[in-house]
């Protein structure tokens, strides 16, 4: 597989990009992540999300620990090429490490933050040690 097309992206000064997960069928927004090269080529190669972890400065492989893996369907290149779209099918309906659906469950309510999306499981129980 050639490289060429990574060449296209414009990648942050750290070598990043932002990168959106959209459920498949129901385009809802699970999640934003971000991805180095080798996470973007690990993606495509195995068909399945693989992000670059900011907080644990190495790959992320979606449902390493959860089980809740993103198979991919599509990805797509905005416009300024500088953000990924991934359209996935979200395994065990959760994408969030809270146990949600997706990540974005805080809405402003009043200048203030309300979760209105439930938890779906309790993050104890997905991620026990």
């Amino acid at each position: 597989m050639t490289t060429n097309w990574l060449d296209e992206i414009k990648w942050t000064a750290d070598g990043l990009v932002p990168v959106i997960a959209q459920e498949s069928g129901t385009g809802k927004v699970l999640m934003l992540a971000w991805m180095n090269r080798e996470a973007l080529t690990l993606t495509v190669e195995e068909g399945r999300a693989i992000y670059w972890s900011r907080s644990r400065n190495k790959l992320w492989r979606k449902g390493e620990e959860s089980g809740h893996v993103q198979l991919l369907k599509d990805i797509r290149l905005d416009c300024d090429n500088d953000v990924i779209l991934l359209e996935v099918e979200q395994l065990g309906g959760i994408a969030c490490h809270t146990g949600r659906h997706n990540c974005f469950y805080q809405q402003l309510q009043d200048e203030a933050w309300v979760a209105v999306e439930p938890v779906i499981k309790d993050p104890n129980k997905i991620y026990q040690k």
